[in-house]
């Protein structure tokens, strides 16, 4: 995955479902042109950042041992456009996980007004002993790869910081 398109997961109740954000903002080059004096985030990216939230709530039902690709998007309605300025939120539900692949009903939001929605379904592809994919499956195909995931991950998880003065109190 060359882009990540969630900033952050604010919730995950695995293999249930997921929330993810997503800060549209005028600094992301694409906005500037689409579409000019109105910058608008383009339904294709709102689809992926999507597709990487329910990929990755699928691919952590099976602690990541397969490999999660986008398999098809059988229903994608778009309602609203999401600004620089809006906070998108991504909410995945995941309606089926098997060995072979999956399939989530997500929703994106900008606060109170639906954006869009989807169902998406995902293939499982098998990795050699040795870490290897597939011949002829190319890494910007996959939904993730572990290596640049783990941090978005980190949903209310307690830092190492030292404790204050005022809790010795």
């Amino acid at each position: 995955m060359r882009w990540f398109w969630v900033d952050r997961f604010i919730e995950f109740d695995s293999g249930r479902s997921a929330k993810a954000i997503k800060n549209v903002t005028l600094a992301e080059e694409h906005l500037h042109d689409h579409f000019p004096g109105f910058p608008v985030m383009p339904g294709s990216l709102i689809l992926e950042g999507m597709a990487q939230t329910g990929g990755i709530l699928l691919g952590e039902t099976r602690d990541f041992e397969h490999i999660v690709v986008l398999a098809k998007v059988p229903k994608v309605e778009y309602h609203s456009w999401a600004c620089p300025g809006d906070t998108l939120t991504y909410e995945a539900t995941l309606l089926d996980a098997r060995d072979e692949g999956g399939m989530v009903s997500v929703t994106a939001r900008c606060g109170e007004r639906l954006v869009a929605e989807a169902e998406i379904m995902f293939a499982h592809l098998e990795q050699s002993a040795g870490g290897d994919v597939p011949e002829g499956a190319s890494q910007k195909n996959f939904v993730f790869e572990l290596g640049g995931l783990m941090g978005i991950l980190d949903v209310g998880k307690a830092g190492d910081a030292p404790a204050s003065a005022d809790a010795a109190d």
